[in-house]
């Protein structure tokens, strides 16, 4: 688990005292522990006594509820761990109830959802007559059912990894107490059900059954049964997301606007087969790459991922080596583009995400598990730039 205590958030526990500014502080008595909850912690009045991580044995009576993400969850002292929420300590406002399930859906994926759908919805489009309110009443559709679906997907996911996510992801509602185990099936459950729904009674076949292998695979994926948990094994999990991301999402989204929305027999265009193509790269880099920072936690549950096997240096630049395979393939496939303004925008475009991408990789400290998930949410930035640079392909 990270340390909730950064070098501008210092506690100093001497003596049973607390060097802590007055505002922003309520201690408060939690089975029979004293508890501190904070949301400032101010410069202590000693340095002799700093404790800047939670391994200190000296403080292993002390619990924290610190603001991280906007949420709260305790934490043991000695054990830099979460522990079981406290329900008599769980706020009931909208505001807090909000913030947990923002965390549970994931929302980087949300994101990548939605720009994939939008993106590869408008590769359909062959005249300007096709951007009416029936193209964007087919682009909400996929998008509602798509969403329901990631939700459902994302949170099976925590539900099969709670234990892991305290060590990986201690900020996640399930790992850190907020919601319980019924109520994470309650939710993944309910939107299954609903994405399911939303899928037969638009009627468009492409779009029920990328909900349906989108399912199947999402399942199969976390899930731990015989013969399934299929994140065990490295290259069936890069498998999985490299089927949903870059195939499903590319091919069925785009056949339903093609054929339900637009009426338009199959037809496979060059910038949908580009499109398929490179983000096959990217969701392999991305399946190898959030991987990276979870090293600690797959270790001890058993998950062999290419960074416990390979270690995480070799890892990393390998994720950045595909990717600028991939750009370079895109900068040569926009330079033959017989429209101008598509060669200009595919190619400096490309040229531009290559040249950050190779800058932010050096200055990674591979040391660090903060920087290493920053890395990995840049990589989700560049996964969105791309979805609003393949529309311009042509």
């Amino acid at each position: 688990m990270e340390s909730l205590l950064s070098s501008s958030s210092l506690l100093s526990a001497a003596g049973g005292g607390l060097c802590l500014r007055k505002q922003n502080l309520k201690l408060l008595s939690l089975s029979g522990n004293r508890v501190l909850r904070c949301n400032v912690v101010a410069k202590p009045k000693s340095s002799n006594n700093l404790v800047t991580r939670l391994d200190g044995q000296e403080s292993s009576s002390l619990f924290l509820l610190c603001s991280r993400h906007k949420s709260r969850f305790q934490a043991n002292a000695t054990t830099g761990q979460p522990e079981a929420f406290d329900p008599k300590s769980k706020p009931n406002s909208f505001r807090d109830s909000l913030d947990a399930f923002y965390r549970f859906s994931r929302p980087h994926t949300v994101i990548g959802t939605v720009l994939s759908i939008l993106s590869v919805s408008f590769l359909a489009v062959e005249k300007v007559s096709d951007i009416s309110p029936l193209l964007f009443t087919g682009i909400l559709e996929a998008v509602v059912a798509a969403l329901m679906m990631n939700i459902y997907i994302v949170g099976l996911n925590q539900l099969s990894d709670v234990e892991i996510d305290k060590v990986n992801k201690p900020y996640l509602p399930l790992a850190s107490g907020e919601y319980s185990v019924k109520t994470g099936i309650a939710i993944v459950a309910s939107f299954s059900i609903m994405s399911f729904w939303l899928g037969w009674i638009v009627g468009s076949w492409p779009l029920f059954w990328a909900l349906f292998v989108s399912f199947i695979l999402g399942t199969a994926y976390s899930i731990n049964l015989p013969l399934l948990r299929w994140k065990r094994f490295a290259l069936v999990a890069a498998m999985c997301i490299l089927a949903v991301r870059a195939i499903i999402v590319q091919i069925a989204f785009y056949l339903h606007i093609q054929t339900h929305v637009f009426g338009r027999p199959v037809m496979f265009t060059r910038p949908l087969i580009f499109a398929t193509a490179f983000m096959s790269f990217f969701s392999v880099v991305i399946a190898l790459f959030k991987d990276i920072p979870d090293i600690e936690g797959d270790k001890i549950f058993g998950i062999r991922s290419f960074s416990v096997t390979l270690g995480q240096e070799r890892v990393f630049w390998t994720c950045v080596s595909l990717l600028q395979m991939a750009y370079a393939v895109a900068i040569l496939v926009g330079a033959t583009s017989p429209f101008i303004w598509s060669k200009v925008i595919s190619v400096v475009g490309h040229v531009i995400l290559a040249t950050t991408l190779w800058t932010r990789a050096k200055s990674v400290d591979l040391s660090s598990k903060t920087e290493i998930t920053s890395c990995y949410m840049f990589i989700w930035k560049l996964f969105y730039a791309e979805y609003l640079l393949l529309p311009f392909l042509k």
